[in-house]
């Protein structure tokens, strides 16, 4: 065996996951390789501007408590740059109560923050154009603010996690290594990309919205939709305007679906500007190869026209427009699957998965989650929402 190319724990995907997977493992001293295909901190994968939501508002107890068991690890990986990772602004959700969205619903996220006892407070729609800075709202409008919402510099994130790995004597970094075949004997994994072949006990797979790419490797694909969302920055015409990161919960009218998120300014990602992106898509891709840097027009006009009609201090013409993809499974409230791989697949158990769903606020502790699981075959967090793989994996057609 060529033990330069052997390790114990093979990480198929070097983006936010992959790196703190890395992380994690080196800091058990396990023998770690991560493989991306691009190079380490690219946009290529769920890209569109530099910052993600971190926010503790869930419809879901479980959810709640995950967010805030992952504020330690944060802490510990903040405690390892003096670059801010984080620029807490709060979190602003707000809309018709009634509706329920991919982010969840208003109400039913006030119970659960009740029930994980979250600090948070009701604002009614007088207050969120008093003090807020949003207009002409409909009376109806309700919302709650959590003031531990904020802004990752996910840019700051990854390089942090790529900055320990490249100085760890247990990880290995490989860019440009796009992973072309997978094979099992004797119980070990043989990986094969276009810079040499490696082998491990072990295989972590986060290959973000290219999961299928690598899963098909393994003879088994995921159900899952590709969502290729408008993004936008807009210029603020009145500097002492700050947003919180925020959320609007709205019915969808005809080919709108009505539901934006946005972003405070923030020094490390176009300053004197702020971000404001569409919640949805009018026509879903089936593939990521199909993504486009270039927003769908009719997307990004209905959110620049919602940021005219409700967003005061903002000059509504869209400036640095992006997209940002994600890979979705078809699971109703867009989980996460975090899960081993199937049965039929040979060593499945020495396979663990993260795919689909919206995971920024979860980057460290996932990380540990995934070492968790490689090394010791389950984790002490609950993730049994998550272990939904012989749902949603199915063999490759």
């Amino acid at each position: 065996m060529n033990t330069e190319n052997h390790f114990d724990v093979v990480v198929i995907g070097g983006g936010p996951m992959g790196l703190s997977t890395a992380f994690h493992l080196s800091k058990r001293k396990v023998k770690t390789l991560v493989l991306e295909q691009f190079t380490f901190i690219n946009q290529l994968g769920s890209s569109a501007g530099v910052s993600r939501q971190f926010r503790i508002p869930y419809p879901d107890e479980y959810m709640v408590k995950l967010v805030k068991q992952s504020i330690p690890y944060w802490e510990e990986l903040q405690s390892l740059t003096p670059v801010s990772l984080m620029d807490e602004v709060g979190t602003l959700w707000f809309g018709d109560p009634d509706v329920h969205s991919t982010e969840g619903n208003i109400r039913q996220a006030e119970l659960a923050l009740q029930a994980e006892h979250v600090p948070y407070t009701k604002v009614s729609a007088a207050e969120l154009e008093s003090k807020y800075h949003f207009k002409d709202l409909p009376s109806t409008y309700t919302g709650l603010f959590q003031p531990q919402g904020a802004s990752i510099d996910l840019k700051a994130t990854q390089q942090t996690l790529f900055n320990w790995n490249r100085e760890s004597s247990f990880v290995t970094l490989k860019e440009e290594a796009p992973v072309t075949k997978i094979d099992y004997q004797h119980q070990q994994f043989t990986i094969t990309t276009p810079i040499g072949n490696f082998t491990a006990k072990k295989l972590v797979l986060v290959p973000g919205p290219y999961a299928d790419g690598v899963f098909k490797l393994l003879n088994f694909q995921i159900a899952a939709t590709y969502w290729n969302m408008a993004s936008a920055f807009y210029k603020k015409i009145d500097p002492k305007i700050q947003y919180p990161t925020w959320f609007v919960f709205q019915n969808p009218v005809g080919n709108n679906g009505n539901q934006f998120y946005g972003f405070p300014e923030v020094s490390w990602n176009y300053p004197g500007y702020i971000r404001v992106a569409s919640d949805f898509v009018i026509t879903p891709l089936d593939s990521p190869e199909q993504r486009t840097l270039i927003p769908n027009p009719e997307e990004l006009g209905y959110t620049a026209q919602w940021v005219k009609n409700h967003m005061r201090g903002l000059d509504p013409v869209p400036h640095y427009t992006s997209t940002c993809m994600v890979a979705l499974s078809k699971i109703p409230n867009k989980e996460l699957i975090v899960d081993f791989a199937p049965s039929y697949v040979p060593g499945h158990k020495d396979i663990v998965i993260y795919a689909t769903g919206w995971a920024g606020k979860f980057v460290p502790l996932l990380g540990q989650i995934l070492a968790d699981l490689a090394i010791d075959g389950h984790t002490p967090f609950d993730i049994s929402h998550f272990a939904t793989g012989t749902q949603y994996f199915t063999r490759w057609k």
